[in-house]
């Protein structure tokens, strides 16, 4: 019904729902908004109407939504019309403004989390810091070089809403998973070498285990971006991170920075004391 008011190739339409009565109020709000094109006239029923604008931009572009942000300025301040706007182009708006949203609070949630996990099984602050830094950086690594790809290489349109997401919990929970295993192996050894020693000990003893799994589990997800679904392709391709953490930011960043910043890792455990009292003792044993 609607598709006979509009010409071929006009931009995606606005649906706008009103009382019908203010339906001429409405409709001459919507045509006040810049980037409104055309707007069809009303279609009416019962104590509804229904009007259907098209817009001059891209239905899909961002001036498009913020087109729609606008008209539903404009009809919301017609008294007594209770109009709601919808419609392809206020969907993609919504679900983008959603995901922005969730990204806010879920990812500071689960760093959060992770932090209080990692503060707990390590007994110390900065060690926990570094770690969810470095997990950080693997994803925000892995994010650049995909959206590099992706718009350069597979000249894909646009990203999945919900990709950050879906890639921050995946190689957080990777990232963390892999930093627990060598962490706590290097905490043991600490005790007894120190912690120079005893990070170069934990890499070697797992290393090993640890990459082999990365390398495992990067191969599996690398199969979705065989999948003939942008959302699952641009997934299947962020497994990139999973390669930078566990041949990159695991075994090479998270020892140098353990190496460096040495026993003040386990502030303010007992350990960050003891290793510089041990080794105090030790020279003086030596040198005995």
């Amino acid at each position: 019904m609607l598709a006979a008011h509009f010409p071929a190739g006009a931009g995606q339409p606005v649906i706008v729902i009103a009382n019908t009565d203010r339906a001429p109020a409405v409709r001459e709000a919507m045509a006040s908004v810049y980037g409104v094109s055309a707007i069809a006239p009303p279609v009416v029923k019962g104590d509804r109407a229904l009007l259907a604008a098209t817009l001059s931009t891209a239905p899909d572009s961002q001036a498009a939504i913020d087109t729609v942000g606008q008209v539903r300025d404009a009809i919301h301040q017609v008294p007594g019309a209770d109009a709601i706007a919808g419609g392809d182009t206020a969907t993609r708006g919504d679900v983008l403004a959603a995901s922005g949203d969730d990204n806010k609070v879920i990812i500071p949630l689960i760093l959060f989390v992770v932090f209080l996990i990692l503060m707990l099984l390590l007994r110390a602050v900065v060690a926990p810091v570094i770690l969810v830094g470095t997990v950080v950086l693997s994803f925000g690594a892995a994010s650049g070089l995909s959206a590099i790809v992706f718009r350069h290489v597979f000249h894909f349109a646009g990203a999945d809403a919900s990709l950050p997401l879906f890639v921050f919990v995946f190689l957080v929970a990777l990232g963390i998973d892999y930093n627990i295993f060598l962490m706590t192996r290097v905490r043991e050894e600490s005790k007894q070498f120190g912690t120079r020693r005893g990070a170069l000990i934990g890499l070697a003893a797992t290393g090993g285990v640890i990459t082999s799994a990365g390398l495992v589990l990067a191969g599996t997800f690398s199969v979705l971006a065989t999948l003939p679904v942008v959302s699952f392709a641009e997934i299947g391709f962020a497994a990139l991170g999973v390669l930078l953490d566990t041949l990159i930011v695991r075994p090479v960043l998270g020892t140098a920075l353990d190496l460096d910043v040495g026993r003040h890792m386990w502030w303010p455990s007992r350990l960050a004391h003891q290793r510089a009292a041990s080794g105090a003792l030790r020279r003086d044993q030596t040198a005995g």
